[in-house]
């Protein structure tokens, strides 16, 4: 998977040419879906315990989440990857009307650093978007704290995860919530009650493509106001925290006529968040970092979700989280520039290398074309 496989099939690649030498014990293809085949759904759970225990080894040992201790971000989400044919266990369609499966992803990053995925977990594709994600934020701040997250954490979700077992897991786990909130009744009406000199005007860093308005968008004003959140649950449940409150100006669409009152369009925030109020909606806005993810890894891994099993495909999920982590921690390892770049920036420029093997005092030496080494900017190993 590190080297671009996404199939079973692919695990031919480490066994043409000379790569019998490099590598011991690789098995066939058929051989690996038989071994994922007889995978249930514990033997998943110990695949996720290794891949937390391997992405906390790999951010001891590389700099994969710097500044940590100071603020560490959580985002959780999922997606749902197509499937084909009518021999996939837990195909469905879901909230995107495509038959598939749902994977539910858990996502570290720091503001200075790129993200890696630390929980994973794949669902039948009709599943609804909160199932299990409180158990999966648990998780994952687990696995943050082993890696090192000791400042703020802040839990970023949209609104599918607006519910009472999300916030309570995550202060549970010690962090703090960020999470967009449902436009119902309650919070409509706590939106009304901003007086009109509470709003503060914001400049985008850059602009933004509003597919609703079908405009760019440049500026917008930002407020907040006080908000008691689950108000149908028992009082200990209840949650009152802060809801900061984006509102858009309306164009209006009809060019003979002027608006007689302005319109807004209104995007609110809950958190309990100790950042200022515009520093509070500006990290809440880069929860879509978590697209970047979801984006690498159906680049890659999980272009394909391979076997009919339910219980392989989690695996093969598992495995390919793994797999970006390692891919990350490379990147971290060779410059500044690939600590960020995407992975299938790194897979081109780092590990899809062509190298000569030679043998020399009993070792087997990789030699690499320092020409096209220097080229991407790195010193030749």
């Amino acid at each position: 998977m590190v080297a671009g496989a996404d199939s079973i099939d692919d695990l031919d690649l480490l066994r043409h040419g000379g790569m019998s030498r490099l590598f011991g014990g690789v098995r066939a293809p058929s051989t690996l879906g038989s071994f994922l085949r007889t995978f249930r759904f514990g033997h998943v759970r110990q695949l996720d315990a290794v891949a937390a225990r391997l992405l906390a080894n790999l951010a001891g040992h590389t700099p994969l989440l710097r500044d940590a201790d100071q603020m560490t971000l959580v985002d959780v989400d999922d997606t749902v990857k197509a499937t084909y044919g009518h021999a996939k266990q837990g195909a469905g369609y879901g909230y995107t009307k495509v038959k598939g499966l749902n994977a539910l992803l858990g996502i570290i990053s720091t503001p200075t650093s790129a993200p890696v995925i630390a929980a994973t977990r794949l669902r039948k594709g009709s599943t609804n978007s909160t199932r299990g994600a409180a158990r999966l934020v648990a998780d994952t701040l687990v696995t943050a704290k082993r890696c090192g997250a000791a400042g703020l954490i802040l839990v970023r979700c949209d609104s599918a995860y607006d519910n009472a077992d999300v916030v309570a897991a995550t202060r549970r786990g010690g962090a703090r919530f960020s999470i967009t909130a449902r436009q119902d009744p309650a919070v409509r009406a706590a939106i009304q009650t901003i007086p009109n000199t509470a709003w503060t005007t914001i400049k985008y860093p850059e602009a933004i493509y509003d597919e609703a308005e079908q405009r760019w968008i440049f500026d917008a004003e930002v407020a907040e106001t006080a908000y008691t959140a689950f108000g149908s649950r028992p009082a200990h449940r209840q949650v009152t925290a802060r809801l900061i409150v984006r509102r858009v100006r309306r164009l209006n669409q009809a060019a003979d006529q002027d608006e007689l009152l302005p319109g807004y369009r209104y995007h609110a925030v809950f958190t309990d968040s100790a950042l200022t109020m515009l520093q509070a909606e500006a990290c809440h806005r880069g929860h879509a970092i978590v697209e970047q993810v979801i984006a690498d890894l159906k680049n890659g891994p999980l272009t394909h979700l391979p076997s009919g099993s339910f219980a392989a495909n989690s695996a093969w999920l598992v495995c390919a989280a793994i797999a970006l982590n390692l891919t990350r921690a490379a990147g971290c390892l060779a410059s500044l520039f690939h600590a960020k770049a995407t992975t299938a920036t790194i897979r081109d420029q780092l590990i899809a290398i062509p190298a000569r093997l030679a043998r020399s005092a009993r070792r087997t030496v990789l030699h690499l074309p320092i020409r096209s080494v220097c080229l991407f900017g790195q010193r030749p190993w």
